[in-house]
C-alpha cells in the first residue's frame, strides 16, 4: 500500500527529510507522495518513517493503491535497476 497525505498537513516538511526513496514532493498546500515511488519503507525500515515523525498524524494509507509487502519490495527493486534511488 502506498502512502497519501491527508488535508490535514501543515507543510512542516519533516517526512520529506525522513523518505529515504524521495517520494514526498512539496505541493501547494500540502504536500503529495508518489505512489510510484512509495514502499512504506520496505527495505530499509520496520514502519514508514512519515508516519512516525508527522507532527499531525496526516499520512495514511492510500485506500486507492493497495500493495502487498511482495509487490513494495518488487518496487523498490526496479528503483534500485532504475538508479533512481
Amino acid at each position: 500500500m502506498a502512502l497519501m497525505i491527508t488535508d490535514e498537513c501543515i507543510a512542516c516538511d519533516a517526512c520529506r527529510e525522513e523518505c529515504p526513496t524521495g517520494s514526498i514532493e512539496e505541493n501547494d498546500p500540502i504536500y503529495i507522495i508518489d505512489g510510484d515511488r512509495c514502499t512504506e519503507c520496505v527495505g530499509f525500515f520496520d514502519e514508514p518513517q512519515c508516519i512516525s515523525v508527522c507532527p499531525v498524524d496526516c499520512i495514511i494509507t492510500d485506500p486507492d493503491n493497495i500493495e502487498s509487502v511482495e509487490e513494495l519490495k518488487y518496487k523498490l527493486k526496479q528503483l534500485e535497476a532504475e538508479g533512481t534511488l
